[in-house]
């Protein structure tokens, strides 16, 4: 059974977003190498979950046994996390998650000082994507006295104030031990429907993920072709069927040419980890193609639309923003202007430009690496304040000029 609705998760660094996606799903997202050596997420993590109501006491829990009561439950719906890397630098991969979400979690530690720097960032990336379906955790709620949980609860509402979170419920929780995960399933429920979905357009997903699935030393007779993951938006793909893949090949090496777009059939479809032969939109879905796996290894097909050939959009290497700054008390943001660099982040895709021109609230932008957006796409960007890289603005995609 596939998911019905995607949540990210977001929120400062060791806040607790991957224990809490734990909490409600068993897994624990961080299983690459470097992510379990620094203790971080760097990756997006996702892991899928079922929801249950007990028709007894009326209490929420992802067992179709009630761990209250122990009568059998009533199966609501499949839900799919992604957990979002907290770290500053890891910002692009949080925005990237945060395009392809319905909904929202955001992670407060109730032992910090609210709002952390990255608490307030991904606050304000929700915001410009439009994600107003909110849920927020007062987490770690066992690390402090119940005077600071009640301090750290008037914090957070103050820094909720007049954002797109001020109305979402707040539920205090300490995720390690599973504390109240019924009362924040129930407040999921609540607040994060499942949208409408229109099965019947061309199919189009978002590539968050790709991979070389091959174990070193495997016999050639036996490789898998490349595999790419994300979410589909809109329509549903079959085994079998013809894809497109833009902007395909966009950063050239000794071994890749540049090209605008890859068409393939699909090979396999996989929804957390089992084989289907159909997938729709809600959840993440891993599509097997025939592509040699050093294209699609290591996340490099990351930021592509994959679609029905010929319904994309064309790919481009200069578009024009109508930006608008953000205002942030902790830096001084002074106007855009060139040729200045900056780093916009269109759906997945994260890429590095200059800016050519600006006029009035446009700007335009020379892409290092041409990407794939449709018009009126929303997009964050980055701009380098001192040594860092920072979300200053966002903006509109107006134009594009075909590569």
């Amino acid at each position: 059974m596939q998911a019905e609705v995607n949540i990210g998760l977001v929120g400062h660094v060791d806040h607790g977003k991957t224990s809490l996606t734990k909490a409600l799903t068993g897994k624990w997202t961080d299983t690459h190498s470097e992510e379990l050596k620094r203790g971080i997420s760097i990756k997006i993590g996702y892991a899928d979950a079922s929801f249950y109501k007990c028709p007894k006491c009326e209490r929420h829990s992802t067992k179709e046994q009630c761990p209250y009561c122990r009568e059998k439950t009533k199966f609501l719906r499949k839900v799919s996390f992604l957990d979002a890397p907290g770290h500053e630098t890891l910002m692009t991969t949080t925005i990237a998650a945060s395009s392809i979400i319905e909904g929202g979690i955001l992670v407060i530690a109730a032992n910090e000082q609210c709002p952390q720097p990255q608490t307030l960032e991904h606050l304000m990336i929700l915001d410009i994507l439009g994600i107003k379906n909110l849920v927020v955790v007062q987490n770690k709620i066992d690390l402090v006295t119940e005077e600071k949980a009640k301090e750290s609860y008037k914090q957070i509402k103050a820094f909720l104030k007049g954002t797109v979170g001020e109305n979402a419920p707040i539920i205090p929780m300490a995720a390690n031990y599973g504390t109240n995960v019924d009362a924040l399933i129930g407040a999921i429920e609540e607040t994060i429907k499942t949208p409408k979905r229109d099965e019947a357009a061309p199919m189009k997903m978002y590539v968050a993920r790709s991979f070389d699935v091959n174990k070193p030393g495997t016999q050639i007779s036996k490789l898998r072709g490349g595999v790419i993951g994300g979410s589909i938006v809109q329509g549903t793909v079959k085994v079998g069927d013809e894809i497109e893949i833009r902007p395909g090949i966009s950063k050239p090496s000794k071994d890749k040419e540049v090209v605008d777009s890859i068409i393939v059939k699909v090979r396999m479809l996989s929804v957390e980890g089992k084989e289907c032969e159909k997938a729709s939109p809600g959840g993440l879905v891993g599509i097997e193609t025939p592509l040699d796996p050093s294209i699609t290894k290591a996340d490099s097909l990351v930021g592509n639309i994959v679609g029905k050939p010929g319904t994309l959009p064309p790919v481009s290497s200069e578009i024009e923003i109508e930006y608008s700054p953000i205002k942030r008390a902790d830096i001084e943001i002074p106007p855009p202007k060139a040729p200045e660099p900056v780093v916009v982040s269109i759906g997945t895709a994260t890429v590095v430009g200059i800016i050519t021109n600006k006029k009035g609230k446009k700007i335009s932008v020379k892409l290092k690496h041409p990407t794939c957006a449709d018009k009126s796409a929303k997009i964050a960007v980055s701009r380098k304040v001192g040594q860092r890289w920072r979300l200053c603005g966002y903006g509109v995609l107006v134009g594009g000029l075909s590569k």
